[in-house]
């Protein structure tokens, strides 16, 4: 994980818990209009992805003992993973690209409408991406991948000042780049060739030479709004479209798309693909049903969007009629850090990756709340164009006067903690029923995402070795990890 080069050690804020008479008074603690919904309280778990699905998408039941835990908390808004809308492998990651993933999803709305008392609001987190490999063994890449061609043959002539480069058979030039220096090998490639032997091979939005990707934006409107029909008919309260981190519709977003072919260039283009994909999502789905959008307000990347870019598309966004506007920060491939060979590049290695997690370990700014003058700043914008679409918030937010001074300020509308929620699921409605001196507070060390980077179940250091005995918990790594956390004892 990137770090700061000399790093501040910040403590966790200290906390004063509200009674259970001022928690009811609270702006967090109030309803809010969700499109044609009301969420009970300003509170929001963002999606997580816990790792707990089939190698096929389907719901296990970890998944549903997963979003069981969280419900008891009674959140506003629980949100559900990042699930793919395409039927295609993606790992232990949920799937609703098909009809045949309703069924295991329609069990997991149900957990969740048992366990909160119908008092969450439940959404679904739906995404699209390309395709990404591992990096691969440097023999593999020369003997299997690199496709040789005049530009490697002219490269190579004059690296080494020989003609006879020019003629050279193909496998001869692959088994000398095979054991060539860095130089060589970094003055023969193109940009794009060095990256896949050193990071692994990654698809791009820009890439319009592929066709299946000069066809995204004839394929993707369709394929979302058939993952959203299915959402509704699984019984989800509405979705949200993930147009953010490294993934293919924040890749339109991009600053650095510069597609050609009116998707890509200047922000009205680049913001076309996503508003034909809501506009196609809310016709099947309905004027009544609610379509959020999570987005970034800031990419974090050379050349990358920033908030300005943020606040046009967030009035855009508005303007369209979606029901909610989630923001984000970061999180992208092109700064990662190099993965080790046969693992895949990891979004969130970065300095972008740490903007959207940030650790205790920070700059004198620090890691709470960081991302909420962005937001404000977006939440502004669109206000004084008009709109009152509701804004969350979120990002190192783990206190209740933290969290009720930002609605206070009217720098968002909700609130939203994914780490916090992660330590203490119970954090809600411990706080609302004025017992917040018993949250499990989240440390903000990122165990929980270094698991999430090996694609081991995601847990918390906090609590998967605590009562490790009890009878009938589910463990992981050889009854080393217990997959949920304890429950709280009311009493």
């Amino acid at each position: 994980m990137w770090k700061f080069p000399r790093p501040i050690k910040h403590k966790i804020p200290e906390a004063r818990w509200p009674a259970a008479e001022e928690a009811e008074r609270s702006i967090l603690y109030s309803p809010i209009a969700i499109g044609s919904l009301e969420a009970r309280s300003r509170t929001w778990v963002p999606a997580m992805v816990p790792w707990r699905a089939t190698d096929d998408g389907f719901v296990t039941q970890q998944n549903l003992d997963w979003y069981r835990r969280f419900a008891e908390g009674r959140p506003g808004v629980l949100v559900v993973e990042a699930t793919g809308v395409r039927d295609i492998p993606s790992g232990p990651l949920l799937r609703i690209g098909d009809d045949r993933f309703i069924p295991g999803l329609r069990k997991l709305v149900d957990v969740v409408r048992e366990a909160s008392e119908g008092q969450t609001l439940l959404f679904i987190q739906i995404i699209d991406f390309l395709a990404v490999k591992r990096r691969p063994e440097k023999s593999k890449y020369f003997q299997r991948f690199l496709e040789v061609d005049e530009h490697h043959r002219g490269a190579l002539a004059e690296v080494m000042n020989d003609k006879a480069w020019l003629t050279a058979h193909d496998n001869a030039l692959r088994e000398f780049l095979l054991n060539a220096g860095d130089d060589v090998i970094t003055a023969v490639l193109r940009p794009r060739e060095l990256e896949a032997l050193e990071f692994g091979y990654r698809e791009r939005v820009t890439d319009m030479h592929l066709r299946h990707i000069r066809d995204l934006p004839q394929e993707l409107p369709g394929i979302f709004a058939a993952a959203a029909d299915r959402a509704r008919e699984a019984g989800f309260h509405g979705v949200e479209l993930h147009y953010a981190h490294a993934y293919t519709m924040a890749g339109f977003l991009s600053a650095q798309n510069d597609r050609a072919d009116g998707y890509g260039g200047t922000r009205e283009n680049r913001v076309r693909l996503p508003l034909e994909v809501y506009r196609a999502v809310r016709n099947r789905v309905g004027d009544d049903y609610v379509v959020g959008v999570r987005f970034l307000a800031d990419e974090v990347i050379a050349g990358g969007s920033r908030v300005e870019d943020a606040i046009y598309y967030a009035r855009e966004f508005a303007r369209a009629g979606f029901d909610f506007l989630s923001l984000s920060k970061g999180g992208k491939f092109e700064d990662a850090q190099q993965p080790k060979v046969g693992q895949a590049v990891y979004p969130y290695t970065g300095q972008s990756g740490y903007e959207c997690m940030p650790t205790v370990l920070s700059d004198e700014i620090g890691p709470f709340g960081r991302s909420v003058p962005l937001v404000a700043a977006i939440k502004q914008a669109i206000n004084e164009s008009g709109f009152s679409t509701p804004v969350v918030a979120t990002g190192g937010i783990a206190t209740f006067e933290q969290a009720e001074e930002i609605l206070r300020k009217g720098q968002a509308d909700i609130v939203g903690m994914a780490r916090q929620a992660l330590a203490d699921p119970d954090w809600f409605i411990k706080v609302r029923l004025g017992r917040g001196d018993e949250v499990r507070r989240c440390t903000y060390t990122n165990y929980c995402e270094a698991l999430d980077q090996a694609h081991r179940p995601v847990t918390c250091k906090l609590w998967d070795r605590v009562d490790l005995d009890e009878p009938g918990i589910a463990t992981v790594d050889d009854g080393r990890r217990r997959l949920e956390p304890p429950h709280w004892a009311t009493d």
